[in-house]
């Protein structure tokens, strides 16, 4: 039986990572420039393998709060669909050989979270909103983008000897003693407040927006799946949006953004799959 489903997972997998590389290939077909701009917005950053230890070890102890704050939601046909649609977005990014894992959060709130290191949740309130595939590797695109370009990593008050905080946590987790036990538990505490409370600054909200939407059409996508989705959210009055609210910025200043970044990159010319059966079949 676990050979089985094994077997189909697998199945699943190649299917759906078959179908993004035949999407990327209809996306690279645009114009050499429209290439050029993708490849500068997702050059990778170099940094050791301490340094990435020390992020991912950052990350799961970040995400070990988040669960304790939300129930893992126990949908396995979900969790599989949401790991292999946020996989097959992860292998273009600018950080592919991270390995990131993807679960819903059961909570009927509307938000997701990205934890250093690659541990991204998101709410099942805000797969209820979603209306297909292509909004779904929006918003996980747009986690992505703040694990690729370490978001929170960069703004909790660590500095190691580089002057880095990426340097600060390595030094943090590889000593021994309370302070650095001390020190590591506020840096926790302050990617919590990030996540929770005081949010993301306005400037990388608009970078994750940005390099999501490249993401999300190198992946092969629809490109206005995020725009189609807040916009949505803009009207919706839900109430489950407060902490999304208070976290993010205004609707309308990331509408304005993402046209603008859409006009730039060539993207408002360029159109993909939804996928909205696959969606509803997988996510309901």
């Amino acid at each position: 039986m676990k050979t089985m489903k094994s077997a189909k997972l697998w199945t699943a997998a190649a299917v759906l990572l078959g179908l993004t590389f035949l999407l990327q290939a209809r996306v690279m077909a645009e114009p050499a420039d429209f290439r050029a701009r993708i490849s500068e917005k997702l050059a990778d950053e170099e940094i050791t393998d301490a340094d990435l230890a020390a992020e991912i070890s950052f990350g799961r102890e970040v995400a070990a709060h988040i669960l304790g704050r939300y129930q893992l939601d126990r949908d396995d046909k979900l969790n599989r669909y949401l790991n292999l649609v946020g996989r097959g977005v992860a292998l273009h990014s600018n950080r592919s050989g991270l390995d990131y894992r993807f679960a819903v959060l059961a909570s009927s709130t509307i938000n997701a979270y990205a934890a250093p290191g690659g541990y991204i949740f998101v709410t099942r309130g805000a797969i209820a909103n979603m209306a297909d595939e292509a909004e779904l590797a929006a918003v996980l695109a747009h986690e992505i983008a703040h694990v690729d370009s370490r978001h929170i990593v960069r703004e909790v008050k660590i500095k190691g000897e580089g002057g880095s905080a990426q340097a600060g946590l390595a030094h943090l987790i590889g000593a021994i003693g309370d302070p650095a036990r001390v020190a590591f538990k506020q840096a926790v505490d302050e990617a919590l407040d990030i996540l929770f409370k005081q949010g993301y600054s306005h400037r990388d909200e608009a970078e994750a927006d940005q390099n999501g939407l490249i993401l999300l059409a190198v992946t092969g996508y629809d490109p206005g799946g995020l725009r189609r989705y807040l916009a949505k959210l803009e009207t919706s009055g839900d109430p489950e949006l407060e902490i999304y609210n208070r976290t993010h910025p205004p609707f309308a200043e990331r509408l304005a953004a993402l046209d603008r970044a859409a006009t730039e990159t060539g993207l408002d010319k360029v159109t993909g799959p939804i996928l909205k059966e696959r969606f509803d079949e997988q996510s309901r």
